[in-house]
C-alpha cells in the first residue's frame, strides 16, 4: 500500500465497531478514560492481509474510536495518523482527538495526514477482532494461527512463512517459542530435539524458560529448571553492583561459570558469599585456594568465618577504641587552659572522654555522642566545650564546638538542639571565646 491508498481507507466498518465496543465492556466494565488499542483485519486485493489499528478512548460517557495505524503483512512501512511514541501512558503512545471534538487544540503530530515509520514502531498491544479473515488464505490453512494467543499475529505469519515447523510448537502448546528462529532453526534440522521438545512439552508449558535455557539442557544433558536457575543467576548477578566482590574474586568467564555452578549444587546465595567472602578476606585468607573458595560445606565454613569475623573485629575494635580514648585524654588535657570558671554566672569545661559526649547528647537529645565528633576531637580539628550554670557544674546545660584552625564557634547547642538564651550566648560569644582565644596562642608559643 502507499499513502495516497491508505488515505482512501474506509471508515471502521460497523460490525468491527460493534465487535470493538462488546470486547472493550468485557475489559473495562464502566467507562474508562485511559487510552487503549484494539486491531481488524481486511484483505488487500484479495490476498494480502492488512491490519488497522483502532484508538479507544471514552469522554463524557461515550466511545470515541479512530483510526491511527495500518499494517500490511509484508510491507516494511507502516502507516501512521494522530499518534505519537513517547510517553509512558497506553504502552509508550499518544493519540490526538481534535477531530474527535475531545481537545480544544490540536496536538503538533495532528491533521498532517497519514505518515508512515519503519514497520516495527507505532504497533501497539492491539487484540485482533476479526482473526477469521485469515481463514480466507489458503497458504495459511495449516499455520494454526488460531492458537497464536498473542496480539502480534504479523510477526506469528511471517515466521510461518519461512519456518513451517512453528506450527508444530503451536500444537504442542508451546507458542511461547512460535517465533523463536533459533528454536525453530534447531526443529527442522535435529530430529533428535524434536523428540527432546515432545517428551518435556508438560514440563516446558508455563514455566517461561528461557530460549538459551531449552537449547543448553538439551545440549548438556542437564534438567531444563537447573540450566533456566543457572541463567537466572547469571543475569541477576550482572545487574547488581553489590556483587563487586564476588566478580573482583573470580574474573575469567570459566571462573564465573564454576563459582555459579557452586552457589546452584549448595543453594548459595549471592548476599551469603559475599558476607562469607568479605569475613575470609578480613581474617587474611588466601582466595584463591579451591577450598576457601568452595568450601564442601557452605553453611558449616560461613557460620566459622563469620564467627572468627566477628570475634577479630570485636578486638580490633577494643583496641582502636582504647587508643582513641588515649589520644582523647591527652587532647583534653593538652587544651584544659581553654575552661573557664569564676564569677560568672556560667562555666566551660572541656570533654574528657567520649563518653562525656555520649552522656552530654544523651542528656541534652543532641548528636554530640555520634557523628564522629570524638574522632573530630582526636584530630584536634576541633574540641567540644560544656557551658554549666555555675551553681549546678554537673548537670549538661549547653554544649560548644570550637574550631582550632578558625579560632571560632562552630555551633553552640541546648537541649533537642535549640539555640540558647541571649545571657549564654553573650557569655560565649564575649567572654569566653576571646579568652580561649588568648589560651590557644600561649599553648601554641
Amino acid at each position: 500500500m502507499t499513502i495516497k491508498e491508505v488515505e482512501r481507507l474506509k471508515p471502521i466498518p460497523k460490525y468491527i465497531r460493534e465487535r470493538i465496543e462488546r470486547l472493550d465492556k468485557k475489559d473495562y466494565s464502566s467507562p474508562c478514560s485511559q487510552l487503549r488499542f484494539y486491531a481488524y483485519l481486511f484483505l488487500w486485493k484479495r490476498k494480502e492481509p492488512i491490519k488497522v489499528t483502532v484508538a479507544v478512548k471514552h469522554y463524557r460517557k461515550k466511545l470515541y474510536m479512530k483510526q491511527v495505524a495500518v499494517h500490511a503483512l509484508h510491507g516494511v512501512r507502516c502507516f501512521v495518523k494522530d499518534m505519537e511514541y513517547g510517553n509512558y501512558l497506553a504502552m509508550g503512545y499518544k493519540v490526538g482527538w481534535y477531530d474527535q471534538g475531545i481537545s480544544k487544540y490540536e496536538k503538533y503530530y495532528e491533521n498532517r495526514g497519514w505518515g508512515w515509520a519503519d514497520d516495527k514502531y507505532y504497533d501497539p498491544y492491539a487484540p485482533i477482532v476479526n482473526r477469521e479473515v485469515i481463514d480466507r488464505l489458503p497458504q495459511y490453512k495449516y499455520s494454526a494461527y488460531k492458537l497464536y494467543n498473542r496480539s502480534n499475529l504479523f510477526k506469528y505469519l511471517r515466521i510461518y512463512e519461512q519456518y513451517p515447523q512453528a506450527e508444530m510448537l503451536l500444537k504442542l502448546n508451546l507458542g511461547y517459542f512460535a517465533t523463536s528462529k533459533q528454536i525453530l532453526r534447531k526443529v527442522g534440522k535435529d530430529k533428535q530435539f524434536r523428540k527432546w521438545l515432545i517428551n518435556r512439552r508438560e514440563e516446558i508449558v508455563g514455566h517461561g524458560y528461557y530460549i538459551g535455557a531449552l537449547l543448553k539442557a538439551y545440549k548438556s544433558g542437564n534438567p531444563i529448571e537447573s540450566v533456566q536457575t543457572l541463567l537466572e543467576n547469571k543475569k541477576k548477578f550482572c545487574r547488581r553492583e553489590n556483587y563487586r566482590e564476588i566478580k573482583k574474586l573470580f574474573t575469567a568467564t570459566n571462573e564465573l561459570n564454576a563459582f555459579f555452578q557452586y552457589a546452584e549444587q549448595k543453594n548459595v546465595g549471592f548476599s551469603s558469599y559475599t558476607d562469607y567472602l568479605r569475613a575470609c578476606e578480613y581474617l587474611g585468607l588466601d582466595m584463591s585456594l579451591p577450598k576457601n573458595r568452595f568450601p564442601h560445606d557452605f553453611k558449616r565454613w560461613h557460620d566459622m568465618r563469620i564467627d572468627q569475623y566477628h570475634t577479630a573485629k570485636a578486638l580490633k575494635d577494643a583496641e582502636k577504641r582504647k587508643e582513641l580514648y588515649e589520644k582523647f585524654g591527652k587532647i583534653a588535657e593538652k587544651y584544659l587552659p581553654l575552661q573557664k570558671s569564676g564569677k560568672d554566672a556560667f562555666v566551660v569545661m572541656i570533654a574528657r572522654s567520649p563518653q562525656e559526649l555520649i552522656r552530654e547528647g544523651d542528656f541534652l537529645h543532641h548528636c554530640v555522642g555520634r557523628m564522629n565528633y570524638d574522632q573530630k576531637f582526636a584530630r584536634e580539628e576541633s574540641l567540644i566545650f560544656f557551658v554549666r550554670n555555675a551553681s549546678e557544674p554537673d548537670t549538661p546545660f549547653v554544649t560548644v564546638e570550637y574550631s582550632l584552625s578558625q579560632h571560632k564557634v562552630l555551633q553552640c547547642y541546648g537541649e533537642h538542639d535549640h539555640r540558647p538564651d541571649d545571657n549564654v550566648l553573650e557569655f560565649v560569644n564575649k567572654k569566653w571565646l576571646p579568652y580561649a582565644n588568648r589560651k590557644l596562642k600561649q599553648i601554641a608559643a
